[in-house]
């Protein structure tokens, strides 16, 4: 039988979150974070966050709250919440902690966390990601993946107006 309450408790504040990590830690246990709005989830979210997990023993996933999204991606979105957001990354067995932040960049959250491994898809130079500094400062290092092409939820999103 599933522990569907399991999924639920995946789900962090701060502060929780940061006690968990230092269990995780005390036990040499390497961590990557990688984080995004995930608004409506793709097959190019989960190529991206199976080659995060891949990096590290856990994968901590930061999501955009319902806030941050609009101000990044404009007035129609989120298109679904950030609670329901969480708990569809938080089900998935690659992830293994999710937690929702209110800023438009995670750089708060990434210097709370210090991650070992800090995960970003896309054309950026380490220069360009939030927190890789600080990361890499702290022993840790920078993952760029690859985006996986024909898949954005800018793009679904268009598709369904277009239906």
């Amino acid at each position: 039988m599933k522990q569907v309450q399991a999924i639920h408790k995946k789900i962090f504040t701060l502060q929780h979150l940061q006690q968990q990590i230092a269990g995780w830690k005390v036990n040499g246990k390497k961590l990557s974070f990688t984080n995004g709005c995930f608004d409506i989830l793709h097959e190019g979210h989960i190529a991206s966050l199976s080659a995060a997990a891949a990096e590290a023993d856990y994968l901590i996933v930061g999501v955009n709250s319902d806030a941050s999204t609009k101000r990044l991606k404009g007035p129609e979105r989120p298109i679904n919440n950030e609670h329901s957001r969480a708990l569809l990354l938080a089900s998935l067995a690659i992830t293994d902690a999710v937690i929702v932040f209110e800023e438009d960049t995670p750089f708060e959250l990434i210097t709370a966390l210090m991650p070992d491994v800090l995960v970003k898809g896309g054309d950026y130079t380490i220069e360009q990601i939030v927190g890789a500094k600080e990361v890499i400062a702290n022993g840790g290092r920078v993952v760029i993946n690859n985006i996986v092409q024909g898949f954005s939820t800018t793009g679904i999103v268009e598709k369904i107006k277009h239906l």
